[in-house]
């Protein structure tokens, strides 16, 4: 039994170490006087197990074991620029960070060409 727990005390040691601010708060992208941080959901999920038992011919035995799982998904964008702090969400398989970031700078690209004709 002593074996699964520490299976399980290096799980959850190796989950602690991975979630940090870093993890939901990504890196700030600069573009074209923007400031883009992405946003980012973090699930997981794990489980322990572990069993004792005898058999009249091979004698006694024991196991267990861990196992777990999780996922990223980015759920939004901050942009930041001269005219203010927004938050743009990012639709569940509609766009990806990447694309959200383009579709920005387009826009903002976009509103400057508008401005100098005007």
């Amino acid at each position: 039994m002593e074996d699964v727990e520490n299976l399980f005390d290096k799980a959850v040691g190796e989950i602690e170490r991975m979630l940090n601010s870093k993890t939901v708060v990504g890196d700030p992208i600069t573009v074209e006087g923007y400031t883009l941080i992405p946003l980012i959901n973090v699930g997981f999920g794990f489980g322990v197990g572990a069993g004792k038992g005898t058999d009249p011919q091979k004698g006694a035995g024991h196991g267990g074991g861990t196992g777990g799982g999780g996922g990223v998904k980015p759920v939004a964008l901050v942009i930041i620029s001269k005219d203010g702090v927004r938050v743009e969400p990012i639709k569940s398989g509609t766009a990806s960070v990447m694309e959200k970031i383009v579709e920005t700078v387009g826009k903002a690209a976009s509103g400057k060409n508008s401005k100098k004709d005007d």
